[in-house]
C-alpha cells in the first residue's frame, strides 16, 4: 500500500462506529452529500489521504491546506435506526485512476476497520432517466443486506457498481465486513444537489439521530438550475477522470 498514504491528525477513539464513504460521481452527488455531512454536523478532521499518483493539489478550507480525501469523525449515540457509537465521513472532490481503485479501497477498509467502524455505507449516483429519483443498494453480506431490508431501500439484484464502492463492496464481502452501496439517480451534465439531498433521505432513516437537514441542498439546486437556464451552450458531461467539485 506504499501508493496510498494515511496521515494521522487527530487520535480520537471510536467505538463502534458507521463510516460513509464519498467519491465523486455521476452528478457529483457522492461527494456533496458526505462534504455536506462533514461540515452540517461539525465533524473533526482526523486523517487525511495522499499519494503521489493523485491529482497535484491541495484543499484549503479555513486557511489550512488539506489532502484531497479526507477522514471526519465524531461521536454519536444511535438510540434509534442502526446502533452506533461514533460516526466517520471520508470525502473527496476527485474520482482516483482506475489502477488506484483497489489500493485506495484496501487502505481504507484497513483503516475503518483499525478504528472499529462496524458499517460502511457507500454513496454513488446512477444515470437519472426521468423526473422520479431511483434508490437502490448493494450489500457486501447477509446482515448488510437485512439492514437494507429494514430500512426499505430497493436491492439490486443485477448489475455493476464502479470504482471504489465497487472494490469495497466485494472486498467486503470477501473479509465478512458490512459494506453497503447506496446509488441514486442523479443528473449527468452538471453537478446535483437535489440529488444528494435526496440520496440522504435513507441516511436520516438509518441514522436519524443525526437530523439531517438537507434544505440547504434544494435551495443550492434551484440556484444552479437558474443560472443553467441562462445558459445558450449546451453543457458537456465532464470525464469521469476530471470530475472535481467546490
Amino acid at each position: 500500500m506504499d501508493r496510498i498514504i494515511i496521515h494521522s491528525y487527530n487520535d480520537k477513539e471510536l467505538r463502534n462506529a458507521v463510516a460513509l464513504v464519498g467519491f465523486p460521481s455521476i452528478g457529483l452527488v457522492s461527494s456533496i452529500a458526505t462534504n455536506f455531512l462533514s461540515r452540517e454536523l461539525k465533524l473533526d478532521l482526523v486523517a487525511g489521504i495522499s499519494s503521489p499518483e493523485f491529482p497535484p493539489y491541495a484543499l484549503v478550507h479555513n486557511g489550512i491546506p488539506m489532502p484531497p480525501i479526507r477522514i471526519y469523525a465524531g461521536d454519536r449515540e444511535c438510540d434509534d435506526g442502526m446502533k452506533c457509537d461514533g460516526l466517520v465521513v471520508v470525502t473527496s472532490e476527485f474520482m482516483p485512476k482506475p489502477e488506484l481503485h483497489h489500493p485506495l479501497a484496501m487502505a481504507l477498509l484497513d483503516w475503518l476497520q483499525e478504528h472499529d467502524v462496524n458499517t460502511v455505507v457507500t454513496l454513488d449516483g446512477i444515470p437519472q432517466t426521468d423526473d422520479e429519483f431511483l434508490l437502490v443498494g448493494a450489500g457486501s453480506t447477509p446482515a448488510a443486506r437485512e439492514i437494507m431490508r429494514k430500512y426499505e431501500i430497493n436491492d439490486m439484484q443485477d448489475g455493476i457498481v464502479r470504482g471504489t464502492s465497487g472494490v469495497m463492496l466485494y472486498e467486503g464481502a470477501n473479509r465478512g465486513a458490512d459494506v453497503i452501496t447506496l446509488m441514486g439517480s442523479a443528473k449527468m451534465d452538471m453537478p446535483d444537489p437535489r440529488g444528494a439531498a435526496k440520496l440522504m433521505e435513507p441516511l436520516s432513516r438509518m441514522l436519524p439521530e443525526l437530523k439531517i437537514d438537507p434544505e440547504p441542498l434544494y435551495r443550492e439546486a434551484e440556484e444552479i438550475e437558474k443560472r443553467m437556464k441562462g445558459q445558450t451552450p449546451e453543457v458537456k458531461e465532464l470525464p469521469r477522470d476530471q470530475i472535481l467539485y467546490g
